[in-house]
């Protein structure tokens, strides 16, 4: 297969999807972009602050991206190029946009509160306080792994070169949140038309990069990076979108509007220069290992004896591996609750909630599309276990293009910027996951018929912002620097979960409005049977590592096998709990209400 032209059919594809299916969605549903939104209605300066189409859109592609739409890709590439493709396409435009429109629009019409608020109107309180708990642990766990990210790539551990670019990427993170900040306090309430906004926001983002790169002194080890951040996290999830959210996530996201044009230009140019081979195989069957192999497909030992493992390829059954490990490039929980959560307080108009909902999450499948062609550059080293983490097979597979069409010096340039992207998306998705906690950890001590300014005793200190973030923060942080990553392994599911949830809330909303809700049926039953397969996959495997009593192969030690354990139990049980809830009330008769009255 070829890498340029798989990439401008997936490309048409993702455009047409778009403009027709995302065209009736807004039709079906009833998008009325003279109504008031909530950024307007409940304008604070804090969190409801409405900003142009292309700000917002820059906040939530920047937010919703991270890491996801590269790793997920990558390591579930071991299948071959054509399962990854089909489901990155027909479940980007059938699923995770539908999702992600879905989840902004409900939310809008909601006041702009998050999808627990949704979930209490449309079932019930218990189904609001389950899903608010389980959503507020998932963003804690996101926060804990997030930081843990970023402060790996900021951080100094003793290897010079590493270190350099480590540095380096530090160094531009930071010249990006003061440019960030001094943007804020500059362009609030000024008007500048939308071709100097963005020529204005691209050459900051040029300095920025250049300043970090000839500039950056600060050497901190990984956990000393994780106390700065948590600091900063700290700080940016009260402080005003406008003054930080906004600006710093539009100008971060040039870095992946740049990422995606370079991309473009390498792929087409390796193409025509008849260089742009794929060499993932289309199907490599319904069952793969990530234990690494050589060319002739025999396992690679280690000096002991042992099998090499591919740290960054995915193993397990197709079903339901493939459509778990894709994750962000297809379909997210996390997304629901940026579009619940900051997104949809800021959105001007309901006109804009298509082209940022919809839009943006066909943006995140183009650029799971263009990981799936990094790997197909580098899939012999790929496949040999030659790379420690998915974003070095992504940031090597592009590098090496871009060295093929100009020459070996655009090499080490695009390695950088790429590791570079990679970061500032994570710090992005870091910061706002962070103020997401905060918002579901108020919400859950808000009753029924309540709100937050009724609320007086224990239930008024808990909800309040600063001791919401400040418990959010600290459950975080500790958890990065003690030991997520014995749950972590559980994430794909619970965040798969969340999405089947999110779809389900959605759909019961509209059955109430008297909408038409039928398009969620079949995404939403296949999300949950994805998410209870993986689930009942590792509650077998735990308990029978713990029935045979071998903990050989299992890094996390006892306890971590019985964590694992309780923890895909508790959510099996509560995805069965609330599928039953949301069925119950997608069979009775709809409401015909308007939300937002």
């Amino acid at each position: 297969m070829n890498a340029m032209l798989l990439l401008i059919i997936a490309a048409a594809v993702l455009v047409c999807g778009y403009v027709f299916y995302g065209k009736w969605l807004a039709d079906q549903w009833g998008i009325d972009a003279g109504r008031r939104t909530p950024a307007h209605e409940l304008a604070d300066g804090v969190d409801y602050v409405a900003a142009h189409p292309y700000i917002v859109l820059g906040h939530h592609f920047s937010s919703i991206a991270g890491a996801g739409p590269i790793n997920g890709p990558i390591q579930a590439a071991i299948f071959g190029w054509v399962p990854v493709t089909l489901w990155v396409l027909v479940g980007g435009i059938f699923f995770g946009a539908m999702h992600d429109f879905g989840s902004l629009f409900a939310s809008i019409r909601h006041k702009g509160q998050t999808l627990a608020i949704v979930v209490r109107d449309n079932m019930d309180g218990t189904a609001k306080t389950l899903f608010t708990i389980f959503a507020y642990l998932t963003l804690v766990l996101i926060v804990a792994a997030f930081a843990s990210i970023v402060a790996g790539t900021f951080g100094v551990t003793g290897n010079v070169q590493a270190d350099e670019r480590n540095m380096t990427t530090a160094s531009v993170s930071f010249f990006y949140i003061v440019a960030a900040i001094l943007w804020g306090l500059f362009f609030r309430g000024r008007k500048l038309s939308g071709a100097s906004h963005i020529s204005l926001a691209i050459v900051v983002l040029v300095l920025c990069i250049m300043a970090g790169m000839s500039f950056h002194p600060i050497a901190l080890t990984p956990n000393q990076w994780i106390v700065v951040l948590a600091v900063y996290i700290l700080v940016a999830s009260l402080a005003p979108v406008w003054i930080l959210l906004q600006p710093r996530d539009y100008l971060s996201s040039y870095l992946l509007y740049g990422l995606i044009v370079v991309a473009f230009v390498g792929i087409i140019g390796a193409g025509l220069e008849g260089k742009a081979g794929l060499d993932i195989p289309a199907f490599t069957g319904f069952s793969s290992s990530n234990i690494a192999v050589d060319a002739s497909g025999t396992p690679i030992l280690d000096a002991d004896g042992n099998p090499v493992i591919n740290k960054a390829a995915t193993s397990g059954y197709l079903f339901p591996a493939l459509f778990i490990t894709v994750a962000c490039g297809a379909i997210s929980g996390f997304h629901s609750l940026v579009a619940s959560g900051t997104t949809s307080k800021q959105i001007d108009t309901e006109a804009h909630a298509k082209p940022i909902g919809f839009g943006g999450m066909l943006l995140e499948c183009l650029v799971a599309i263009i990981s799936l062609c990094a790997v197909g550059f580098a899939w012999s080293q790929y496949r040999a276990g030659g790379f420690a983490a998915p974003t070095q097979v992504f940031a090597s597979g592009l590098s090496g293009v871009m060295a093929n069409v100009f020459g070996p010096q655009a090499q080490d340039i695009s390695y950088q910027l790429l590791i570079l992207a990679v970061s500032a998306f994570c710090l992005t998705s870091l910061d706002t996951a962070t103020r997401l906690a905060r918002y579901m950890f108020q919400e859950l001590w808000i009753p029924v018929g309540e709100s937050l300014d009724t609320l007086t005793g224990w239930r008024k200190v808990l909800a309040n912002s600063y001791v919401a973030t400040i418990i959010t923060v600290a459950f975080g942080i500790c958890l990065s620097m003690t030991g997520y990553t014995i749950i972590w392994p559980l994430f794909g599911a619970a965040n798969q979960l969340l999405a089947g949830l999110a779809l389900l809330a959605v759909a019961t909303w509209l059955k109430n409005m008297g909408r038409n809700c039928k398009m969620f049926y079949l995404p939403m039953v296949f999300m949950m049977l994805v998410t209870l397969t993986s689930l009942t996959i590792t509650i077998v495997q735990k308990a029978g590592v713990l029935f045979s009593g071998d903990m050989t192969a299992q890094a996390s030690g006892f306890m971590g096998v019985v964590v694992q354990l309780v923890i895909a139990v508790l959510l099996f049980v509560l995805a069965i709990v609330l599928t039953v809830r949301g069925a119950k009330t997608l069979r009775e008769k709809p409401r015909v209400h308007d939300a937002a009255a």
